[in-house]
């Protein structure tokens, strides 16, 4: 009995300083998300950028809130923090043409090098943008919708032929 009253002694302060810890991260996180929809509001960024990025931003922080927790409460995480690693380079590695159009799509809608209703070439395609998203454009051509997808996009020129106001 006086074993275990000694590492509970030893391990709730610790258990403490940890949770603390978790919650200043979620909170950091919450804070990062007003903070995105602030600053996109200000600069006419779309919505769905903007909750992809406070999302994206808020599970980074958690990820590291939760690591950092366990280290406080004295985890080894060292195998942890390895394994994701490896897992983030596997995901990145099978993933890459998703995510390539992914962070192009993002880039495209931010920097908006064409807008909706724009008649555009690229790579021997040419329509009107009907639609942006993350993951493709959709040109109406002479008689057929074309998908390009957005690192298509991203890596070769885009020709406006005629700008919508």
């Amino acid at each position: 009995m006086d074993e275990f009253l000694d590492q509970l002694s030893y391990f709730a302060p610790r258990a403490g300083v940890a949770l603390l810890v978790l919650i200043a991260f979620y909170v950091a996180g919450l804070l990062l998300r007003k903070l995105t929809r602030r600053i996109g509001e200000r600069a006419d960024v779309r919505n769905d950028i903007l909750v992809l990025i406070g999302r994206t931003g808020s599970t980074f922080l958690m990820v590291m809130g939760v690591i950092t927790a366990l280290g406080t409460a004295g985890v080894n995480v060292s195998a942890l923090v390895a394994g994701l690693g490896l897992t983030g380079f596997a995901l990145g590695f099978a993933l890459r043409d998703a995510l390539s159009n992914l962070l192009a799509g993002i880039l495209i809608l931010i920097y908006r090098p064409f807008k909706r209703h724009d008649r555009i070439s690229v790579a021997g395609f040419e329509g009107i943008v009907i639609e942006t998203d993350l993951r493709y454009t959709t040109l109406q051509g002479e008689d057929k919708r074309i998908l390009i997808p957005n690192a298509t996009l991203f890596t070769h020129s885009i020709v406006l032929l005629d700008r919508k106001k």
